[in-house]
């Protein structure tokens, strides 16, 4: 029997819990998520234990790598001083390696990929918006609405289009959740439905049997591409953060 693409993003509960109403149970989403966390912890407590290697290992040289790249965008990306900008570095770091390691390791044969779930990835996108719209009221007060006139408007149309310009700010959150949210689910979608295609076709045999073997160099091939696409839309997630946050701190 043939099973559903969509299968592989089924929440299943390992551990029940209800309290009342409240449905609390431990899935393979939450077991994901903890193993996610546990081992960039992991990794970065033992690279870093007893200060680390004067010639970095192969470890301690990705690790070094991912901060100086987190590091070095912070600083692209959000303009001021450099003690300003390195007050979201570790909010930016965490954003990008927990977001990293978790599309890589929905990459891995039954595992789950968390972010492939809209729930996650809206609300990973919407709980900085908060923080960034506190963030641009504390620095510049009520002239942070400022963001949201264009120049040279009229005073009456003032109100107006400040309420207008409110909407496409807040669907900002919105497009980033939906943007990670839509690649994952789509990416893992077609590598399975390819391979589902690819395993039939392998199972006929026949003289045709080399030929059958092309639709496995597809699945190599869209595997790789999906790794790329799971690297990459962290570093897109996490660069339109750093924008939003440089938006809300110089209002551009």
């Amino acid at each position: 029997m043939a099973c559903s693409p969509l299968e592989q993003f089924a929440i299943i509960p390992l551990i029940p819990i209800h309290i009342g109403n409240l449905y609390l149970s431990f899935t393979n989403s939450s077991l994901f998520m903890l193993l996610t966390i546990s081992l960039v912890l992991l990794l970065v407590y033992f690279v870093t234990l007893n200060g680390g290697h004067l010639v970095p290992n192969a470890w301690q040289s990705f690790v070094e790598m991912i901060y100086d790249f987190v590091f070095n965008l912070v600083n692209e990306q959000i303009s001021g001083a450099s003690l300003m900008k390195q007050r979201f570095f570790p909010l930016i770091f965490v954003t990008f390696t927990r977001l990293l390691f978790r599309n890589l390791i929905g990459m891995i044969l039954h595992s789950f990929t968390v972010t492939s779930h809209f729930i996650f990835t809206l609300g990973l996108s919407f709980s900085p918006f908060p923080g960034m719209t506190l963030l641009g009221f504390q620095i510049h007060g009520l002239h942070f609405f400022s963001f949201f006139l264009p120049r040279g408007v009229a005073l009456p149309l003032a109100p107006f289009l400040v309420m207008l310009e409110l909407f496409p700010h807040s669907f900002r959150a919105l497009s980033l959740g939906i943007r990670l949210f839509a690649n994952m689910m789509a990416g893992h979608s077609l590598v399975k439905i390819l391979s589902g295609f690819a395993r039939t076709m392998l199972s006929m045999g026949g003289i045709m049997y080399l030929a059958h073997l092309a639709p496995f160099l597809v699945v190599f091939a869209l595997t790789g591409l999906e790794l790329g696409v799971g690297i990459s839309q962290a570093y897109v997630f996490t660069t339109l953060n750093c924008i939003y946050f440089n938006d809300a701190i110089n209002l551009h």
